[in-house]
């Protein structure tokens, strides 16, 4: 008896600890591979913005003047990041976005470059490097997803006739 209490147990706590881990945006299936495999698969200026934390030029990047009707995913793993319905020109000379296609598709990590507190942007699934998050979006939410372009591609939206 105290064997199957003790089972009994395990498994609630077990149940409650997935939960707790699926509903904190946590539960994303993580894509791992090491540097090399990283370069193999990305060009240069990807690898160098993506993986080791880079930036693109402003107003060098392909989607900063793009407005078609579609989404952004990751150029490292294929994860669903924005919707072209969250894109506005922000004259950062950087796609900017009010707000990611899903809560769980970017995670914001504090970044102390230069002596500065910002808020770096990177992929839920791969941990790759997007941009930075600025508090001086539209409303409601004030915020602007600043991205870099090489870091994104887009895939268009098929619109039913």
């Amino acid at each position: 008896m105290k064997i199957i209490i003790n089972n009994c147990v395990n498994i609630i706590l077990l149940i409650a600890m997935l939960a707790s881990f699926q509903s904190s945006g946590q539960g994303i299936e993580k894509v791992v591979k090491s540097d090399s495999e990283w370069k193999s698969i990305l060009t240069p200026e990807q690898y160098y913005v993506t993986r080791e934390n880079g930036t693109e030029l402003a107003f060098s990047g392909e989607y900063d003047h793009f407005y078609k009707e579609g989404s952004y995913i990751c150029i490292n793993c294929g994860n669903l990041l924005f919707d072209s319905e969250s894109k506005f020109d922000s004259g950062s000379g950087w796609p900017s976005y009010f707000e990611p296609a899903k809560e769980q598709s970017v995670d914001i990590i504090e970044d102390r470059l230069f002596g500065m507190v910002g808020k770096e942007i990177v992929c839920a699934k791969c941990n790759a490097h997007l941009g930075h998050v600025f508090e001086d979006g539209p409303k409601p939410a004030g915020l602007r997803y600043c991205v870099n372009s090489v870091a994104l591609s887009f895939t268009r939206l098929n619109k039913k006739k």
